[in-house]
């Protein structure tokens, strides 16, 4: 069993690079303008990348969201997203300010997290973040970070002043869906939030979660979407996630997140 378990999360391992690698160059030789997802009924969407990583890596994700009848807002000022989480918290707020964004619903992946719940928790006194939806978010930090290089990385570890101040702020994780899959090989922690609604989905990764249709059923139901086909499709697909979740309690000895 143990040896079937090894190999299975190899194999999601290795189709997470794969799928990373193959949107990465997808980003990075696409020319679409940005500006064409800002329109829309629905309320507006702000997609937060994680770290090296440009708005085109979340454009899968970004399309289908604005097919739905969202304007998404892309944040081109973080650009490959390398900056300290405040600072990039501090360039979402004023991007909201500078638009007069309400509302706003923020997707966000891996790191994206972290910028989305500091602008959440101390940049938005006149509520404009209505909540997130966080895919893979190192929330409690990353023990792998403490030994990298690079300073970027390294502020992703647990003792950081940042990571520690966002982990005893707890008002706004009633407002925050935390979506991630059984193994991340990334964030040996985990991604459950306290508070938060938890959904873990029957996968492994990092990266491809962002792939699995039931993130977006869970952005279109969190974003109360116009169209009402989306809507029904977005809630089938929540409970559908709830209830393989709550099957899987206690199996190989995994701890089942609380979906509150």
């Amino acid at each position: 069993m143990k040896a079937r378990r090894l190999a299975q999360r190899a194999g999601w391992w290795a189709a997470d690079y794969a799928f990373a690698a193959y949107w990465q160059v997808r980003a990075a030789f696409s020319n679409s303008d940005a500006r064409r997802y800002e329109c829309g009924e629905g309320d507006p969407v702000v997609v937060i990348p994680g770290i090296w990583e440009t708005w085109g890596f979340m454009r899968p994700l970004i399309e289908k969201v604005h097919a739905a009848g969202h304007p998404v807002f892309v944040m081109t000022a973080l650009r490959h997203n390398a900056r300290p989480v405040v600072e990039s918290a501090e360039l979402v707020s004023a991007m909201l300010r500078s638009r007069d964004l309400r509302k706003v619903l923020i997707v966000s992946h891996s790191k994206g997290g972290l910028i989305g719940k500091y602008a959440m928790a101390f940049l938005d006194d006149s509520r404009r973040i209505s909540g997130m939806v966080a895919v893979c978010a190192p929330f409690s930090g990353s023990s792998y970070a403490s030994y990298l290089v690079l300073r970027a990385l390294r502020a992703l570890s647990p003792g950081d002043a940042t990571m520690r101040m966002l982990a005893e702020s707890t008002e706004t994780n009633a407002r925050i869906v935390s979506v991630y899959g059984e193994f991340d090989p990334h964030i040996p922690e985990g991604s459950e939030l306290t508070g938060a609604r938890n959904v873990m989905l029957p996968t492994g990764g990092h990266f491809r979660i962002l792939a699995q249709p039931e993130v977006v059923a869970l952005v279109l139901s969190a974003g109360s979407p116009t169209d009402a086909k989306a809507g029904s499709a977005a809630a089938a697909g929540t409970q559908q996630t709830d209830d393989h979740d709550r099957s899987r309690d206690g199996e190989d000895g995994d701890r089942k997140p609380d979906d509150r």
